[in-house]
């Protein structure tokens, strides 16, 4: 009679409705050190802003806040994953910036039932068969960038490019959106090591290889140090560079300087967009952390404003899994990049503009908006999602 009743006790316990949360936790796994490190701190420096601007709350509620770096290890990262989806019970995943530490934390957060906000990363693999209702892309594809920037070569005219990315999933993924919209030819195709930060044997066979326009992907420090190297060697008086957002983000213009100047690059946001949103951002992010943000806080910034206006859809009741992931679907907020919404594989359709480094009145380096490349441009793996 006692297990009976127990039995029924449990029964009840699962099919009460779904209570609204006393606060959300949200565990937030990126890199913060090493070379890739300066791309995690934007990406946290835009989170917390945007949490500042919700009053310190999401939907309403409290948050706790769990910060921890992946050191760009994946295997730190699951641990990570496993620490927070386990012990910690948070409600969303978010902050992760490269790809291999993605697809490390993945499987952990997923078997949790946790939702998963990419603010940067973009996998292929995770827009298409082996998309999940569990993950949503705040960012882009990975190889939108890409896309937007091989198509402004090929209009262009290019017919010989060299091509230099790290050689981790990424970075594939960039070169083969390049190579969906260039249809010219390649006097080179190099895959560096991921972190690697010295480039004279690349540039060598670069040289060598006498190519009439060069493409390259590289994050972080890495792009520094190869754009400070590829002037140092007299190579950008040979062959016109070009590059991602990624590439020429505002903190490689402060970085880089000079050698930046007239760079075209590809991206989904700018400092410049006209909607009230990103002006705010803009203007509170420069006054908080004494630097103009990039496309990476820009990120951050809008996967929280996500998340707040999801819990605030599902009025606190995170539990209802389902019907947070239709407040999810819904992107129920104003971006900072301006339009925004999902398609059914949970990638952004959205806008992709062609930017060139200026000086502002102030002697900065900065991106201005000269072109839109393309306009609400789906992934090009959606079709083989079956969600």
């Amino acid at each position: 009679m006692k297990k009976q009743l127990l039995w029924l006790a449990l029964l009840g316990a699962l099919t009460l409705p779904a209570q609204a949360a006393d606060k959300i936790k949200i565990g937030f796994i990126s890199t913060l050190s090493g070379p890739g490190g300066v791309l995690g701190a934007a990406i946290r420096d835009g989170f917390n802003l945007a949490l500042e601007h919700t009053g310190g709350k999401v939907g309403g509620l409290p948050v706790e806040l769990i910060v921890e770096d992946d050191q760009q290890k994946p295997d730190v990262a699951k641990q990570l994953a496993d620490k927070m989806t386990k012990r910690d019970k948070v409600d969303f995943v978010t902050g992760v910036v490269f790809q291999n530490i993605m697809q490390a934390i993945e499987q952990p957060v997923f078997q949790a039932q946790t939702y998963l906000i990419s603010t940067n990363t973009g996998p292929s693999d995770l827009a298409g068969e082996r998309c999940n209702p569990l993950f949503f892309a705040a960012a882009w594809v990975s190889d939108s960038y890409s896309e937007a920037t091989g198509k402004n070569m090929n209009d262009k005219g290019y017919k010989n490019v060299f091509v230099i990315a790290p050689n981790y999933p990424g970075g594939k993924d960039v070169v083969n959106g390049f190579k969906r919209f260039y249809k010219g030819g390649y006097a080179g195709e190099v895959y560096t090591k991921l972190g690697q930060l010295d480039y004279a044997v690349e540039l060598s066979q670069l040289r060598a290889a006498k190519p009439d326009a060069v493409f390259f992907f590289l994050p972080g420090g890495m792009g520094v140090n190869f754009i400070k190297q590829y002037h140092q060697a007299g190579l950008n008086k040979e062959f016109p560079l070009f590059g991602t957002g990624w590439s020429f983000d505002q903190d490689t213009l402060a970085a880089v300087g000079e050698p930046t100047l007239g760079a075209l690059n590809a991206a989904h946001w700018n400092l410049d967009i006209d909607n009230p949103q990103n002006k705010k951002f803009v203007a509170d992010f420069e006054k908080k952390y004494n630097r103009l943000p990039n496309e990476f806080a820009s990120q951050g910034y809008d996967a929280l404003m996500l998340i707040d206006a999801a819990v605030r859809d599902v009025k606190g009741k995170v539990e209802d899994k389902e019907a947070l992931r239709k407040a999810l679907e819904a992107a129920n907020f104003k971006s900072v990049r301006g339009p925004f919404k999902f398609n059914k594989n949970h990638f952004p359709i959205q806008n992709y503009y062609l930017r060139q480094v200026v000086k502002d009145d102030k002697g900065r380096f900065v991106n201005k908006t000269v072109a839109t490349i393309f306009t609400d441009h789906p992934d090009a793996y959606v079709s083989a999602c079956k969600m």
